[in-house]
């Protein structure tokens, strides 16, 4: 409880075992306000960002575009992109037998997709519903799972990290601009595998507002960190790479979907932009998020592909058929959001509302 009589955070977490079913039920309504509130600010951005592809490519051209896309490439951008996302389960599995946590596997397949829901809050802490969840499930504490969600978290912005990385190499440029990226993106987890320095800060900035919870919830954390070592964190990267690879494919899909007929060659370069421009809106955090990452996404697209014949420093050639301006490139951008954040909040969020049911079990703490 802050000094002020309203809560954060950290004091819902350590009192929820306490708390009266009136009480409970109020913090209910509380959350379904927060989601509402996402959901509704994020649909608010999609529409401004399709109004800004029509206005900018011209209604007639937009609508001619739109005749023209290839349905099977963009069809199978979304099967991609699922099966990038499915092929995370086994980490989480791990995650959760280390834990001890206990439930079916289709249980915790719903409980695990329902991470996704909250995968635009900012650096996504909000996928710590799933706590809450396990919390009613099972009568786990918040605290001795909260470690996998910062696990999880870690290893899929450590997968983005290591695949930007990657095909910097083989793009030729910006390698030293990817490495900073990386190292600003990772600097907060930095603070939680190490203790010292975690309380070498707290007493100098723990009494800025909002910082007040980051830390109550790493006290929480470092109480139960132990659990999970460094095997389970390279045994999630098997997957996490994998996964976020599928990721990229599924954005150059979408590409392809709307005749832009870059070769194959080009998918390294299309990962490039992809997760530096996903990088960069990370780190800006909310409400700037989705707007630097669409537009950081938008500008590589015109800079890179909005001149043709377009030589990569890899040496190909592009055949484009025409000049990406930047009302392609904003359609484009809007079609790859449809996918990369509709499509996984979609499921992310039906899967939520189905595992609620167990938010009505409240089970002993332990």
């Amino acid at each position: 409880m802050r000094k002020d009589g309203k809560e954060n955070i950290s004091s819902v977490i350590k009192n929820i075992a306490e708390i009266s079913d009136k009480d409970y039920q109020r913090r209910l309504k509380k959350i379904n306000k927060t989601i509402t509130t996402i959901f509704i600010l994020s649909v608010s951005f999609f529409i401004c960002l399709a109004a800004y592809a029509v206005i900018n490519f011209g209604p007639e051209k937009f609508v001619k575009t739109m005749e023209s896309v290839r349905i099977s490439y963009y069809a199978l951008a979304v099967l991609v992109l699922f099966a990038g996302y499915a092929i995370r389960f086994p980490k989480w599995q791990q995650y959760m037998k280390k834990l001890k946590v206990k439930t079916g596997i289709y249980k915790n397949f719903a409980i695990y997709l329902s991470l996704y829901s909250m995968d635009i809050t900012p650096g996504r802490w909000g996928r710590a519903v799933v706590s809450y969840t396990l919390n009613r499930l099972t009568g786990i504490s918040f605290a001795k799972t909260f470690p996998a969600i910062v696990a999880d978290i870690f290893t899929d912005f450590l997968g983005f990290a290591v695949v930007l990385i990657l095909v910097s190499f083989f793009v030729g440029r910006y390698l030293v601009v990817s490495l900073v990226l990386t190292a600003l993106l990772l600097i907060p987890f930095f603070f939680l595998f190490n203790k010292k320095p975690f309380d070498f800060m707290k007493p100098k900035v723990k009494h800025i507002g909002w910082l007040r919870s980051f830390f109550e919830l790493g006290e929480l954390y470092f109480k139960e960190r132990g659990v999970l070592g460094k095997g389970e964190y390279l045994y999630s990267m098997f997957f996490t790479i994998p996964s976020v690879i599928l990721s990229g494919v599924a954005v150059y899909l979408v590409i392809l979907a709307f005749g832009v007929n870059v070769g194959i060659g080009f998918l390294p370069l299309v990962l490039f932009f992809y997760f530096s421009s996903l990088i960069f809106g990370m780190i800006t955090g909310v409400p700037a998020t989705l707007v630097v990452t669409d537009g950081v996404f938008i500008t590589y697209l015109v800079s890179f592909f909005g001149h043709f014949p377009f030589v990569s420093t890899l040496g190909v050639t592009s055949d484009l058929p025409f000049s990406v301006l930047v009302g392609l490139a904003s359609t484009i951008t809007l079609f790859s959001r449809i996918i990369t954040v509709w499509f996984v909040e979609g499921f992310g969020f039906t899967a939520l509302m189905y595992t609620r049911r167990y938010w009505k079990d409240r089970g002993p703490q332990r």
